[in-house]
């Protein structure tokens, strides 16, 4: 599996939104000056955001989004699967798992299974809080 532009983005982006979270809106503008994403493509992914209820949009001269919830209860995973889908490595497992008439007699189904378990695992557990805790070691800026 291999997380597109798209995912990285949205990551980032709702880092950002994170990191700027004080309660006034930040506008798109200012996250691509920050992030070096083209306005236009993270218009396009705060739209995914806004719909599924991660995003508020503020709008107005001195509008731009919040985010709907503290940072501790988004996780990488919940990011991720929506702006990729399902992050399984094959298309026969996962919550979207297409019927496979050789998976009841397939050996390597295991190693998949495996390894969709281990990344859900990983991006499942990881939230932003502890995205901005990381930033904050990289950056030598520790907040309390």
């Amino acid at each position: 599996m291999k997380i597109s532009t798209k995912g990285r983005y949205a990551l980032r982006l709702m880092l950002d939104l994170a990191t700027y979270n004080t309660g006034e809106p930040v506008s798109i503008k200012d996250i691509s000056k920050r992030q070096q994403i083209s306005e236009k493509y993270l218009e396009q992914i705060i739209a995914l955001l806004n719909k599924a209820g991660f995003v508020r949009s503020i709008r107005g001269a001195q509008g731009g989004y919040v985010l709907k919830k503290n940072p501790e209860e988004y996780t990488v995973g919940m990011i991720l699967r929506q702006t990729e889908g399902d992050l399984s490595p094959v298309s026969c497992i996962g919550e979207e798992g297409m019927p496979c008439e050789r998976k009841g007699a397939c050996v390597t189904v295991r190693i998949y299974e495996k390894i969709n378990d281990a990344v859900n695992g990983v991006v499942d557990h990881i939230t932003l809080a502890d995205l901005l805790e990381w930033q904050s070691e990289k950056t030598g800026e520790y907040s309390i």
